[in-house]
């Protein structure tokens, strides 16, 4: 059982390596319908005409890698002298047992999730073929401890992390430990996204606030249950260069915060209470 959902999870991979999904896949595959898809996504192992197939249409697709697990995902790939051949280890973190990736010194480093591979990472985030997919990195002032980084998608954030942002994070053992006001990577089952938690959590807490820094998203609660991983968010990389602010604009808001008001409650008020045809 454990080698089927390993060969599903590798083609579960594949696909998001090749942004591709169950309807797209099985279209390339020229079969009728998707079920037969959907069915090895969802842990049914792939028979061996399936893995055929695959290698068929895919052509630099490793068999190596799809069949057994051994070596890069696509053919051809260095693995010694490529930069982006990881280094695994297993250790232990709290109760768990995680995959960690180390440079040649053993040394842990930084993996790039992006955001076409996201979808798989809820479900493949502590697999050791998974990982090695990814590109490493050496990011300056991040050269201690475990850090992974994250492509952002969408613009819950925005202002403050814009889409296409990468986040630097670095773990959360236990969320209890989490620091009230900052900005985590929150992986679930569903989705990876990026909040801010507000409120320290106590052991007996079974819900958790998420809150994002767009005024035009509410915030909401979600079970501790439902969350996989946790990270804090330490850094972030942006192309966004903000413009010049408007001084008076700025004034304004500086007088808004020194009367006690939030400034995100204060613009969600304004949004909410603006006619229909104002521009947002």
């Amino acid at each position: 059982m454990e080698q089927a959902n390993a060969a599903s999870s590798r083609i579960e991979a594949w696909l998001t390596h090749k942004g591709l999904n169950a309807n797209s896949a099985s279209q390339k595959l020229g079969y009728a319908n998707s079920s037969k898809m959907y069915k090895i996504l969802q842990g049914t192992s792939p028979g061996f005409e399936t893995l055929v197939e695959f290698l068929k249409v895919w052509p630099d697709l490793s068999p190596d890698w799809l069949l057994l697990g051994n070596g890069q995902m696509t053919r051809g790939e260095a693995t010694d002298a490529s930069p982006r051949s990881l280094s695994l280890q297993q250790v232990v973190r709290g109760d768990k047992v995680v995959v960690v990736t180390v440079d040649d010194k053993g040394k842990e480093n930084t993996v790039l999730v992006p955001i076409p591979a996201q979808a798989g990472y809820s479900l493949a985030h502590n697999e050791a073929v998974y990982l090695k997919q990814f590109g490493s990195y050496k990011i300056p002032g991040f050269e201690r401890g475990e850090f992974r980084a994250f492509e952002v998608a969408g613009d819950s954030m925005a202002p403050t992390i814009n889409h296409r942002d990468v986040v630097v994070a670095s773990r959360v053992e236990e969320l209890r430990l989490l620091e009230p006001g900052e900005v985590y990577v929150v992986v679930t089952a569903e989705s990876v996204m990026l909040k801010r938690i507000k409120n320290r959590l106590r052991s007996h807490d079974v819900e958790v606030m998420l809150y994002s820094d767009n005024a035009h998203r509410l915030p909401y609660g979600m079970e501790t249950r439902d969350i996989i991983q946790l990270w804090r968010v330490r850094g972030y990389v942006s192309s966004y260069i903000p413009s010049a602010p408007d001084v008076t604009v700025e004034r304004l808001w500086e007088v808004i915060e020194q009367l006690g008001f939030d400034r995100g409650e204060v613009r969600r008020h304004l949004i909410e209470n603006a006619p229909s045809d104002a521009p947002q």
